[in-house]
């Protein structure tokens, strides 16, 4: 049973989906007017790991995830490059999807354009005009806060407070403080589309209410983000989108934590964040993904080299395991020894510790948890592989596969299954060498060819059953 810290009730709430059996998840896209940092891609590998598990559990996902390709800091940027906002907005959508392709990202079953949506975006401001929770002002279409009654239970904010700090833009017009644009009136340069309300932009919470509800419905399961869209994004996603429904928007608000570097949240505004693109140069995606997904995805992520070497470190102990149970599978057989016990023991440690894999992230999608369950699973494995008088036989090399199947089974989940290179020729030459030599106790000799072996990136181990040999 899958349950969910829910924002908005501030409580962990049994996941009941609109569809049985089918999750409907929107989960808010970049801003395309730069290539994404580390901290950006906690979102974007959270909910992709958190929707791969659901199919692993049997639960279908229809997964919307926008981009907003129109917006003050793609027009700045245009500016700046001295190119169209359209180039602009071209060009890091598609270095968006590479660097998402890179780091194992599925693709959503839709990523819809904000300026490809505008009709959608227009009818709902009309549907909010009509029922006077919008109005016009001098530079725009704007959402009336206080005629929606529920305004603040995402977030916990209340208007009297917020109107407390909050400061009059006599340019704008507007009618309370707190009121937002819907729709932004067109200026000199800007790009803009007809609307009935004169030319203009959309403003920016109303794309997601207008593509999210275009795909999911009017109601739909789940929404993802940052801790950092709570307010006022998500807030006036709610507020608008429900007052011209009239139906509740969301069952399910899921936020991630911020990733932060030396303390502070890592942002482009701040100047202290890192490219994934850059990252990508020195880390493998699978030790990015393992690491962001190595602390509870709504408590904060401290980025560091030694933290993210550290997590490097425990993924190569996954690779090496996973190297030698499948090196000693690939070893011809030397008999037909079953280890009928032993290999009903594997299979019993299997459905216990797939039960409590299940079971961590039924809980929160309590990942570090569930990272736990697999490196018990990789010290079984590593007991196993070390067992004396544990020869290669028919029946040691079906265990060694339901090991590797079983560890493979869990990281999969995660993509973060290590591609296992096939070993060179040479290096296996070196090894039958290496083997004749200690055989005739010339160790000096052997110790010479393994280092050979070390500075070519294999290690050499001598297990019970064989020398075995890991790529680094």
């Amino acid at each position: 049973m899958l349950r969910i810290h829910n924002t908005l009730t501030k409580r962990m709430e049994e996941f009941k989906p609109v569809e049985n059996g089918m999750a409907r998840i929107y989960v808010c896209g970049p801003t395309v007017y730069n290539y994404f940092h580390i901290g950006n891609s906690r979102v974007f590998i959270l909910f992709d790991a958190f929707r791969s598990y659901l199919e692993y559990a049997g639960i279908k996902t229809t997964f919307i995830q926008n981009i907003t390709d129109i917006d003050d800091k793609i027009i700045n940027r245009a500016k700046e490059e001295g190119i169209g906002w359209d180039e602009v907005a071209e060009k890091y959508t598609a270095a968006y999807f590479e660097d998402c392709e890179k780091l194992n990202i599925s693709r959503p079953d839709r990523s819809p354009r904000a300026t490809e949506e505008i009709p959608a975006m227009i009818e709902i401001i009309q549907k909010l005009t009509e029922a006077g929770r919008a109005y016009t002002a001098e530079n725009g279409v704007y959402f009336s806060v206080e005629s929606f009654e529920g305004y603040g239970k995402l977030s916990g904010k209340r208007t009297d407070e917020l109107m407390e700090g909050a400061r009059v833009d006599v340019d704008e017009g507007k009618r309370n403080p707190l009121d937002f644009a819907l729709w932004k009136f067109s200026k000199p340069g800007e790009p803009s589309w007809e609307s009935p309300w004169g030319k203009g932009r959309p403003g920016w919470h109303i794309e997601c209410s207008a593509m999210s509800s275009r795909y999911l419905g009017a109601t739909f399961d789940i929404h993802g983000g940052g801790a950092d869209l709570i307010f006022p994004h998500h807030e006036n996603e709610i507020a608008q989108s429900e007052a011209a429904s009239g139906k509740p928007f969301v069952n399910y608000w899921m936020h991630a934590g911020y990733l932060n570097i030396k303390g502070e949240k890592m942002s482009k505004s701040k100047g202290n964040f890192l490219l994934v693109r850059d990252i990508l140069k020195e880390y493998k995606a699978e030790v990015i993904r393992m690491f962001i997904l190595s602390a509870h995805y709504r408590g904060p992520l401290d980025f560091s080299g030694e933290t993210i070497e550290a997590i490097k470190t425990a993924h190569s102990g996954i690779y090496h395991t996973l190297q030698e149970l499948e090196n000693y599978s690939a070893a011809p057989a030397a008999s037909e020894e079953g280890f009928e016990g032993l290999k009903k023991a594997a299979e019993e440690e299997r459905a216990k510790s797939i039960k409590k894999f299940k079971e961590a992230l039924d809980y929160d999608f309590n990942t570090p948890r569930a990272f736990g369950v697999i490196f018990e699973a990789v010290a079984y494995a590593k007991k196993i592989l070390g067992t004396k008088g544990f020869a290669v036989s028919e029946g040691s090399k079906e265990i060694m596969n339901g090991l590797a199947s079983w560890i493979k089974e869990m990281t999969g989940v995660f993509k973060i299954t290590p591609e296992i290179k096939p070993v060179d020729k040479e290096a296996s030459d070196l090894v039958k060498e290496i083997e004749i030599l200690r055989s005739e106790k010339k160790y000096e000799e052997a110790d010479v060819l393994k280092k050979k072996l070390d500075e070519s990136g294999y290690m050499l181990k001598f297990r019970p059953m064989g020398p075995v040999l890991i790529r680094k």
